[in-house]
């Protein structure tokens, strides 16, 4: 899997060197910009990793015109991808630690969960996510996946100055039954924030993040409930997103490298 736009390539990482690349710039975004906790061992090495890593395929964005650092990196880029396959053959979902993903993991239809994406700070707002989702689309496409989820995030883990983005996503994109996961009921915390006449659209939607709205343009749907990640800094929501449900604008997106 490559894409080369001039100065860029994505693809998957083919070694622990690219692992480790692309830890260590989870490590400058989710660390040291969002403020998420790490072990000492970790903050020393600069990297943010977890034991889910290494069943992973990590999609990375490298900058060639960027001259590599000792360990050769230049990865700008990332996206963390686990196929149902591999979390059934190793140690589950990230995300069932905070949702009941037991919809998703009985489904006869092949999934993949998307995660710790993020892209480095002086690249945000170019080209690069749209070549990062045009390698996740050849992905999707390649491994015939039909749903895709994924823990997404509010950057803060105060739900207070949230209430209306999250009664927005629960009254406007509660997925369907069929797909609806729900948070762990010790960690549940309503959506439903507030009644639908009560929420401010405009608000809202200047409040969800611009991941998440992009994944909503393209027809996802969100979880039940919220999770507060402490750990990390955020609040999350689980967005779904089903392949035969999608508008035609995804399907067009993802099957544009298939011609």
């Amino acid at each position: 899997m490559k894409t080369d736009a001039n100065r860029f390539e994505v693809r998957l990482a083919k070694n622990d060197a690219d692992i480790r690349a692309a830890q260590q710039l989870r490590y400058r975004v989710f660390v040291e910009e969002m403020g998420a906790d790490v072990s000492p061992e970790d903050h020393a090495e600069k990297i943010e990793q977890d034991r889910f890593d290494p069943y992973f395929d990590h999609l990375l964005l490298i900058d060639k015109s960027i001259e590599p650092d000792a360990f050769g990196n230049h990865v700008v880029g990332v996206y963390r991808l686990m196929r149902d396959a591999a979390a059934r053959n190793g140690v589950g979902f990230y995300g069932a630690g905070e949702y009941d993903l037991s919809k998703l993991e009985t489904s006869p239809r092949k999934c993949v969960e998307l995660g710790r994406s993020c892209i480095a700070k002086e690249h945000r707002g170019g080209v690069g996510i749209h070549l990062l989702w045009d390698g996740l689309g050849d992905y999707v496409i390649s491994n015939n996946i039909e749903i895709m989820f994924g823990v997404a995030s509010f950057h803060g883990a105060d739900i207070a100055p949230l209430k209306n983005a999250l009664a927005y996503l629960h009254h406007s994109y509660l997925a369907p039954d069929d797909l609806r996961v729900k948070v762990l009921e010790k960690h549940y915390i309503s959506l439903n924030q507030m009644p639908v006449e009560q929420i401010d659209r405009k608000l809202a939607l200047r409040e969800i993040p611009s991941l998440i709205k992009a994944y909503l343009r393209l027809g996802g749907f969100v979880g039940d409930g919220a999770f507060v990640d402490h750990e990390f800094n955020t609040v999350d929501v689980c967005l779904i997103m089903d392949t035969k449900r999608m508008v035609t604008k995804y399907r067009d997106f993802y099957a544009r490298n298939r011609g």
